[in-house]
């Protein structure tokens, strides 16, 4: 699923990975998973046959967009077979670019604990949230040490970088649908546009306001 314009997001039950313009998120075979657009989304969806997959990652992801993929996703969804078994080696261009591109650090993964449930549903329903973990474990009834545990062990990173992507999260489809960086700043939860801006470059690797300018760029060119 590509994201010519616009953002979208894809759920499995190992968690979400979100896709700004010019990702793409990859789903294997196997996966139960929903889709979710925001903006003025372009998604083109190309279905690659199981029989092909054995060189494509088994695990979803996030993946970057080089030109070569990206115009090959545009010929093989925006136009009809011009000769016969055209759209097979586009196909093929696809894939071998896929299996080189490299992954976005844009997964959001769930908890299967209880009380680490409890907390990631309260960030959930409000991400600019300021509780510390100590006071979020108050109403999951366990431990900051105990919660800062579950974060590695059951989501593979820290409490700060799972909130942090979260918010990330929750600030794509505010820039995508036109709110300035600094109101997305306060209300993804960040004290400051500087925190956001540094935030949000290190994991989608732009400036949140380069991003929305080449947003509104391809949002006019598709």
């Amino acid at each position: 699923m590509y994201a010519a314009a616009g953002a979208l997001a894809t759920t499995t039950e190992h968690g979400t990975w979100i896709a700004p313009a010019d990702r793409v998120t990859w789903t294997p075979p196997g996966f139960d998973h929903s889709h979710r657009f925001y903006g003025r989304a372009d998604a083109r969806v190309v279905a690659v046959p199981a029989r092909m997959c054995d060189e494509l990652p088994t695990h979803p992801g996030v993946f970057a967009v080089g030109p070569l993929l990206r115009e090959a996703i545009l010929a093989l969804t925006g136009r009809p077979e011009a000769r016969p078994g055209a759209h097979k080696r586009l196909l093929a261009v696809v894939i071998d670019e896929l299996t080189e591109a490299p992954e976005q650090p844009l997964h959001l993964p769930e908890p299967s604990d209880d009380r680490l449930r409890v907390v990631t549903d309260l960030l959930h329903a409000d991400p600019g949230r300021t509780a510390t973990l100590a006071e979020l474990g108050r109403g999951a009834g366990a431990s900051e040490r105990t919660l800062s545990r579950l974060f590695h062990t059951e989501l593979g990173m820290s409490f700060h970088r799972w909130r942090t992507i979260l918010r990330i999260h929750h600030a794509l489809p505010h820039l995508a649908n036109g709110v300035s960086v600094t109101a997305t700043a306060g209300l993804c939860g960040w004290s400051n546009p500087s925190s956001f801006i540094d935030a949000f470059t290190d994991i989608v690797g732009q400036t949140p306001g380069r991003y929305q300018a080449e947003h509104c760029a391809n949002l006019s060119s598709h």
